[in-house]
């Protein structure tokens, strides 16, 4: 699964391309996790003002509105000029007047959902839990460590929640627990 630092990279190879484009059309492919909440005409012509991350999630913010994309547990976003015939395993083509940004998951465990904004109930619903960016300045062993004493399951499953840090899957909160000398199951 995409954690944190490979959807941080995504974000960085795509923001310079993205933002500033206009949305000339939407095409679906097989459902995926999520319906996109809107008819997906309604996003044509609507501009691509920047793409943000939040914990596993980027954020594609338009002028109007907001899309939440995921990449489950094997997607992948593509952008170009053009994209071949969308395959099996290609579920969602944002087709921009800069190139087509496409969602690749052969799982289908992905989600691109529409918000007005970020206070709307499906944003809210993905959005509204998720605990401290890791890489903000507002995040250190203080709040780590006042975050974990709120909770009593296993350390593992606290990182994996994302209440406390985002970001994490189950790869790092394995290897950052074992070079920590800390047992999963060590309750929080």
């Amino acid at each position: 699964m995409p954690e944190l630092p490979e959807v941080e990279v995504t974000r960085l190879s795509l923001v310079d391309r993205i933002a500033g484009a206009r949305i000339e059309d939407v095409r679906l492919g097989k459902p995926l996790r999520w319906p996109l909440g809107c008819d997906p005409a309604q996003l044509a012509g609507r501009t691509v003002a920047g793409l943000r991350r939040r914990g596993k999630y980027l954020l594609l913010d338009l002028d109007r509105g907001l899309l939440l994309l995921h990449l489950g547990m094997s997607g992948s976003l593509r952008f170009a000029a053009s994209q071949p015939p969308a395959g099996p395993h290609d579920h969602f083509d944002l087709v921009t007047n800069r190139g087509v940004l496409r969602l690749h998951d052969p799982r289908r465990f992905g989600a691109v959902v529409f918000a007005a904004d970020q206070a709307a109930p499906m944003a809210v619903r993905l959005l509204g839990r998720l605990g401290m960016e890791p890489l903000s300045a507002d995040f250190n062993l203080r709040a780590f460590h006042a975050g974990l004493k709120r909770h009593t399951a296993a350390i593992k499953q606290i990182l994996l929640a994302g209440e406390v840090v985002v970001g994490v899957g189950n790869i790092y909160a394995c290897e950052a627990l074992f070079l920590a000398g800390v047992r999963p199951t060590v309750r929080g």
